[in-house]
């Protein structure tokens, strides 16, 4: 039997990064994205969830605060598919058997 996460505890990685990461260390946006050679759009959407952290972007919390860029990317991942979990009725398919 397969185990299944409730989505709500799927949160955007960028969430998480903005409250315990960059607002625990007292760092601004503009200063981060200035540290993280991007821009600040860029950054600000991220942490803010209207944007899918890459996996740059997630080797650049690493090199910067240490958290692992695997554990972030599986959050994102965890995150994308508790959003299609929730939708999954509305996506259509045909499944496809195999020939006898």
């Amino acid at each position: 039997m397969a185990l299944t996460m409730h989505p709500s505890l799927a949160v955007h990685p960028g969430d998480w990064l903005k409250t315990e990461i960059v607002e625990a260390h007292g760092v601004g946006i503009s200063l981060l994205a200035e540290k993280f050679h991007v821009s600040r759009q860029a950054l600000s959407a991220v942490l803010n969830g209207r944007s899918a952290l890459s996996a740059d972007m997630a080797i650049r919390f690493e090199k910067a605060f240490g958290v692992k860029a695997d554990t972030l990317m599986r959050m994102q991942t965890a995150h994308d598919l508790a959003v299609a979990r929730a939708h999954q009725d509305e996506i259509k398919v045909d499944r496809v058997l195999e020939a006898a």
